[in-house]
């Protein structure tokens, strides 16, 4: 079965486009959001620009790994990518195209159009060797299916936390 390369959906959220970048470009915040993330340690600066390096820290049922990312786009309000590059237990060793993750802000009446993107960068493993990994890494599933599934759940989060309202201590 040939392999699905790509996967987004959308979701609008009632505030602006530089809200919800400012919280999406800080790739330590992502485990507030993503069923599979639990954040990430930024090795560079605090405010991701192009070629910021950070590790992402991962979690599926009891396994946890950590991957090694880099900032590829990093316009305010617009747009903010990496690509994932390198994988591991603890320590991201296992070098080699992985992965790229993209967001997308559109102002929309009501709010913010977020389009979040995963492409699978594994472009020289053969179809059925992916598949079969695809399927023992996600329990059944093909990397497309369960990353489609796993966008909604964190674009959802991402808009119940983003709307809201603050909590007063």
């Amino acid at each position: 079965m040939p392999r699905t390369f790509t996967v987004s959906d959308s979701i609008v959220i009632a505030t602006d486009a530089s809200t919800v970048y400012g919280q999406i470009s800080r790739p330590s915040l992502m485990g507030r959001w993503s069923p599979e993330n639990l954040g990430a340690t930024v090795h560079d600066e605090r405010e991701a620009t192009v070629g910021t390096v950070f590790d992402g820290h991962n979690k599926r049922g009891p396994a946890r790994w950590t991957t090694r990312c880099t900032v590829t786009a990093a316009d305010p309000g617009e747009r903010f990518a990496f690509r994932v590059h390198a994988i591991g237990m603890r320590t991201p060793r296992l070098r080699g195209p992985i992965a790229t993750w993209e967001y997308r802000f559109e102002p929309v009446p009501g709010g913010t159009r977020v389009t979040e993107t995963w492409t699978d960068d594994r472009r020289s493993w053969p179809d059925a060797v992916a598949n079969a990994f695809d399927r023992i890494a996600t329990r059944g599933h093909t990397f497309a299916a369960f990353q489609t599934r796993n966008i909604r759940t964190t674009l959802r989060n991402l808009k119940r936390a983003m709307e809201e309202p603050p909590t007063s201590h």
